[in-house]
C-alpha cells in the first residue's frame, strides 16, 4: 500500500494534539473549531466518498477512545460527515471545491451534520430547549469551523496536495 493512503491516518494524531492543546486557547465562549473535521473534509474531497467514510469512522473512533466521550457518538457523526463530504468529490470539481470558498461551505455543511449528531448523543439534556441545543451546540461551532477553514484556502499548500 502506498504511503499517501496511510498518511491521513498518521497525521490525525498531530491534528488531535493541536485540537486538544492549542485550539482551546482560541475558543470564543467555549466554542472551538474542529480541525479534525477540516482534515476529514479535505481528504474526503480529494480521495472520494468511500475513503472519506472509512477515514471518518477511524477519526471518530479514535476521538471517542482518546477523549473519553460517549463511545460511538463521534464515530457516527464523523462517518456521516465524511460520507457527505465525499459527495463533492467529482473528478472535474475536486480542485474547484478545495481551492475556492466552496471548501468553506462544504466544511460548514459537514460540520453542521457532525455537531448535530454528536450533540444529540452526547450533549443533549432534557432541561434545555431544542433550539438552544441547535444554536449553541451546532450552528455556532459550525460557523467557527467554516471560518477557520477559510485559512486553509489561503494556505501555501493549496496548490500542491497534501500527501
Amino acid at each position: 500500500m502506498k504511503f499517501d493512503k496511510i498518511f491521513p491516518f498518521l497525521i490525525f494524531f498531530v491534528g488531535l494534539l493541536v485540537q486538544v492543546t492549542i485550539i482551546p486557547l482560541v475558543s470564543i465562549n467555549g466554542i472551538v473549531p474542529d480541525l479534525i473535521l477540516i482534515m476529514l473534509v479535505y481528504y474526503s474531497i480529494t480521495r472520494g466518498q468511500l475513503y472519506g467514510t472509512v477515514l471518518g469512522a477511524y477519526y471518530g473512533l479514535s476521538v471517542d477512545l482518546i477523549t473519553g466521550s460517549l463511545l460511538g457518538s463521534a464515530m457516527l457523526s464523523k462517518t456521516l460527515a465524511g460520507f457527505i463530504a465525499g459527495y463533492f468529490s467529482t473528478e472535474t470539481k475536486r480542485d474547484i471545491n478545495i481551492s475556492t470558498f466552496n471548501f468553506s461551505m462544504i466544511v460548514f455543511l459537514c460540520s453542521m451534520i457532525d455537531t448535530l449528531i454528536f450533540s444529540f448523543f452526547s450533549a443533549f439534556d432534557f432541561n434545555t430547549n431544542f433550539v438552544t441545543v441547535l444554536f449553541e451546540h451546532a450552528l455556532l461551532p459550525s460557523l467557527y469551523t467554516g471560518v477557520v477553514s477559510i485559512l486553509f484556502i489561503f494556505s501555501p499548500f493549496r496548490r500542491k496536495r497534501l500527501l
